[in-house]
């Protein structure tokens, strides 16, 4: 891994909440070219923060303590303030309850190495063999999230966007306000819809989650509608953001006039055939091609702001450049 990593300093962040039987085994796996290693102990109740402190012999290792439960989203970003501040140039985030393999590592930094990337995810789905392995509840909220996800963020290329296994280069906090990222689970869409805005690269890895009886955190339930609320409210701020604030085009003139005519359209066709209905008189073919041509007008444009949407994934990495910046800025 030294050649992965090579002129690179890598630092591996570990969320700790109820992780007391696999955070240690987690710590030991990870490869010996990572210099700094955050374990997070985000209020956990089963005090892994203080077991880690007491039997782990890894110099690498810094628990950093909250005094109350922030979330996974809250304990990354400790970890990424820490690293930042200890002059790391990469962080890696690996949960500590044993289903991601440290192994892994490096390819989740090559991408970031190479400057085609400035944040990297796993993907459980990229083969389907690996996924027979995953619990079939897990599989469909996944599939669903995703698409919404891909309308929120922006990024029609990647999958599997609550994957928690990621890398990500420093510098591009310059450009991200990692404070304002949301805390808890919706953490990792959040993020990608404020990477999308700073026009940072994502790419994602393969790799496989390991399912070994380890309980989750995570309640479906009491996740879904605040998820679908997240990703709604991100989609229409892109949207403004990317199309109407920072640049004008015909994709705005599309997303702006396609839903416009989609429902009036509708709006128009169903209000005449409630009078058609209640009157038994049949509607003017007038009428009905007057209401037939704004839905297809409207759900052309709509298409057409789509597939320029799509073709607008951000493809050239951000942090070299804001590294040569950082390096012009030095005095002399």
């Amino acid at each position: 891994m030294a050649s992965v990593t090579s002129g690179l300093r890598i630092a591996v962040v570990i969320p700790c909440y109820r992780v007391r039987d696999h955070v240690l085994g987690v710590i030991a796996r990870v490869p010996a070219a990572v210099e700094r290693i955050y374990c997070i102990d985000d209020g956990c109740p089963d005090g892994s923060g203080k077991l880690i402190e007491a039997d782990s012999r890894d110099p690498r290792v810094r628990v950093i303590f909250h005094d109350r439960n922030r979330g996974v989203g809250g304990a990354v970003k400790t970890g990424y303030l820490a690293a930042r501040e200890d002059g790391c140039d990469v962080a890696v985030k690996i949960d500590g309850d044993g289903q991601m393999d440290p192994a892994l590592l490096a390819s989740f930094v090559r991408p970031i190495e190479l400057g085609l990337a400035d944040y990297t995810k796993g993907n459980r789905f990229f083969r389907m063999g690996d996924t027979r392995a995953m619990p079939g509840a897990r599989l469909f909220g996944n599939a669903i999230l995703s698409f919404f996800s891909k309308l929120s963020t922006g990024y029609w290329n990647v999958f599997d966007p609550a994957n928690g296994y990621t890398a990500l280069h420093l510098a591009v906090l310059d450009l991200v306000p990692i404070q304002r990222v949301a805390d808890r689970y919706f953490f990792e869409s959040d993020l990608l819809f404020r990477l999308n805005i700073a026009r940072c690269v994502v790419r994602d890895v393969p790799m496989i989650a390991v399912y070994a009886g380890e309980t989750s955190n995570l309640s479906i339930r009491r996740i879904a509608f605040p998820f679908v609320g997240g990703h709604m409210r991100n989609f229409f701020k892109r949207i403004f953001y990317s199309y109407f604030l920072r640049d004008f085009h015909v994709a705005s003139i599309q997303a702006l006039l396609g839903p416009i005519l989609l429902a009036a359209g509708v709006i128009f066709g169903g209000y005449h055939w409630w009078l058609s209905a209640g009157s038994g008189v049949p509607a003017t073919p007038g009428t009905v091609m007057i209401a037939g041509l704004m839905i297809i007008v409207g759900v052309q444009l709509v298409l057409a702001a789509l597939s320029f949407d799509i073709a607008n994934v951000p493809a050239q990495a951000v942090h070299p450049m804001l590294l040569a910046l950082q390096q012009d800025r030095k005095p002399a």
